[in-house]
């Protein structure tokens, strides 16, 4: 599930540890795993891909949706070049690596159930958050595990909010990068967030977003270019040059991912196409007056991004808005701590002057959403990834109390065990049901109460059926004997016998209301076939001999094997009435 890379390290750290599934140099991974999942394009998702399939060995299928599998080289090709061709970084994956590694990916589209092999299947569902993100149902045989990768619960100005049906998992496995936070509504943050750019470029500052180009970024760019329009503004808006074109080629392409919004604005116009907002060039960060800038990529740990917020940090009238989450280790992540002074490459030290303003319209489910997603699937186990451990023990103690299920948060390298109930299908053969539902006479059967079933448990192959025994004995070529147990119990009663039987009967009848019952004209009475009771003796004394039936199996050669079974129905039956007749007649 997900093959990400970590924006903190520039090391070995930075790719996932698979000796952890391999354990030795000579194993390869196609041999421990079926196939790969990908939720989506966000490099933490899958940035480790090509280095996994090409560099690790994976010859398996890899599994994502059509904006995925389309988006997915562009930016792995665009984090390739930082690292190698800007950084001058080896032991990295290669253009060629990409191309080989997307060859084995297959597309897959939402709600459609895809069969890895004879036992596994996979289904998608949409999970808002990027274009194409979706989350993914794994079944094998009867057991089932959601993996969330990140969704977000509220629809957006361009993405509808995720969604799934209540297929009540064995395990959740939900990300937790909001799991303490309720966000405030988002018309208060939008009109924050407009009302600080606004602020700023009228003193004259310049306003740096940082964004991944695909995501939060044609969120603000839709805010920004209808508040522009609607204060007839003149300040220039900038974005990042090449990706725009093709995120807005793909938005158009995978309209239907959108929200319902967009695609009922886009028989008129297309959103994407913006008017205010133009192509950024580098030259630009030096260009005098006002302006706001969005820039690749998000948490500011490489690229152009990071280039304009060092020219503009050591300037008071600028501000930088963090519209998302920045992972530790990343200069996002420090200047948001309050760092005033950082420690570039070369030991430069870059003092931060300018307004650094965070503002989440990050496109991860909060923890209200959290709650409502597991509310919606009603899984049997939680676990909780892609968060702070601190965090996540919050979010562990909310999920055990309100739901009363076990939440699991595992380091690196841990093994959670969960155990999971299995249920064996049995087939029920039509005589038998029938013959079953004859006892309960014109009762109907109440649904909250278990019924007990007497009949033989036949294995055919991989199938459990249960039928009739007298079939069975047939099937098996086996004779067939009836034993019956019989107790008596004596009455010390006057009168005569069918004055006694006459109040065993209604006794008989106003107990044993479910069971049909039959009073015979030689002053026997019989209840559900096989239990049967007889009055005998003489005017002082009575016997009363009830008896049910055991079923009797003999079979083998020279030795013989006997198998002796009776339904507990007439059982229970038959040891009640002995019970009542005791109790209720016994002078």
């Amino acid at each position: 599930m997900d093959c990400g890379m970590h924006m903190g390290y520039n090391d070995d750290r930075r790719f996932p540890d698979f000796s952890y599934i391999t354990k030795t140099d000579d194993e390869k991974l196609t041999d421990h795993l079926d196939c790969v999942i990908i939720t989506h394009f966000h490099l933490d998702h899958c940035g480790a891909l090509p280095y996994m399939s090409e560099m690790v060995g994976f010859d398996g299928p890899i599994y994502m949706t059509h904006p995925t599998k389309a988006i997915c080289p562009i930016l792995l090709e665009d984090y390739r070049k930082i690292t190698v061709e800007r950084k001058g970084e080896t032991n990295f994956f290669t253009s060629e690596m990409i191309k080989q590694c997307m060859k084995k990916t297959v597309a897959v589209n939402l709600h459609e159930v895809i069969k890895v092999d004879d036992e596994l299947e996979i289904k998608a569902y949409y999970a808002g958050h990027v274009l194409g993100a979706a989350m993914f149902q794994v079944r094998v045989g009867q057991q089932s595990m959601v993996y969330t990768g990140d969704y977000n619960m509220t629809p957006d100005r361009h993405l509808g909010a995720a969604w799934i049906d209540k297929c009540r998992p064995d395990l959740l496995i939900t990300e937790s990068t909001y799991a303490t936070t309720i966000r405030d509504s988002k018309r208060c943050r939008e009109r924050d967030f407009l009302k600080k750019v606004h602020s700023c470029v009228e003193k004259g500052g310049k306003v740096l977003i940082p964004v991944f180009a695909l995501g939060r970024a044609q969120e603000l760019c839709i805010l920004l270019e209808s508040y522009w329009e609607r204060m007839n503004l003149k300040v220039p808006i900038y974005f990042s040059l090449g990706l725009t074109e093709k995120a807005n080629h793909y938005y158009k392409l995978f309209i239907t991912w959108t929200s319902q919004k967009i695609k009922k604005t886009f028989v008129h116009r297309n959103m994407f196409e913006f008017k205010h907002i133009k192509p950024f060039d580098r030259a630009y960060i030096e260009n005098p007056g006002p302006m706001v800038v969005f820039a690749t990529p998000g948490m500011l740990h490489a690229g152009l991004s990071l280039q304009v917020f060092k020219k503009w940090a050591p300037n008071p009238n600028n501000m930088i808005i963090m519209p998302g989450y920045c992972v530790a280790g990343t200069v996002g992540h420090k200047i948001l701590n309050g760092a005033k002074r950082l420690e570039m490459e070369n030991k430069q030290i870059l003092e931060v002057k300018l307004s650094v303003q965070y503002m989440s319209f990050s496109a991860h489910a909060d923890a209200k959403g959290i709650m409502q997603l597991i509310s919606w699937c009603e899984p049997k186990n939680v676990m909780l990834v892609h968060g702070e451990a601190e965090k996540m023990d919050f979010l562990k103690s909310k999920i055990q109390h309100q739901f009363g299920i076990d939440c699991f948060k595992p380091a690196n390298g841990e093994t959670a065990v969960i155990h999971t109930k299995h249920n064996i299908p049995v087939d029920v053969s039509l005589p038998l049901l029938k013959r079953e539902a004859s006892k309960l006479g014109s009762l109907p059967p109440d649904p909250k109460r278990p019924k007990i079933f007497h009949g033989a448990l036949v294995m055919k192959g991989t199938k459990l059926q249960l039928i009739d025994p007298g079939l069975a004995l047939k099937e098996l070529g086996l004779e067939e004997h009836n034993l019956r147990f019989t107790s008596t119990v004596m009455l010390d009663e006057e009168g005569q016998t069918t004055q006694t039987a006459d109040r065993i009967y209604q006794l008989v009848k106003t107990n044993l209301k479910e069971f049909p019952v039959s009073y015979s004209s030689d002053g026997s009475i019989s209840i559900s076939d096989s239990v049967l009771v007889q009055v005998s003796g003489d005017e002082e004394s009575k016997s009363v001999l009830v008896s049910w039936s055991h079923q009797v199996q003999v079979s083998g050669d020279e030795s013989k094997s006997v198998l002796v079974s009776w339904s507990h129905q007439d059982e229970d039956v038959g040891s009640f009435l002995l019970k009542l007749l005791k109790e209720q007649l016994d002078t």
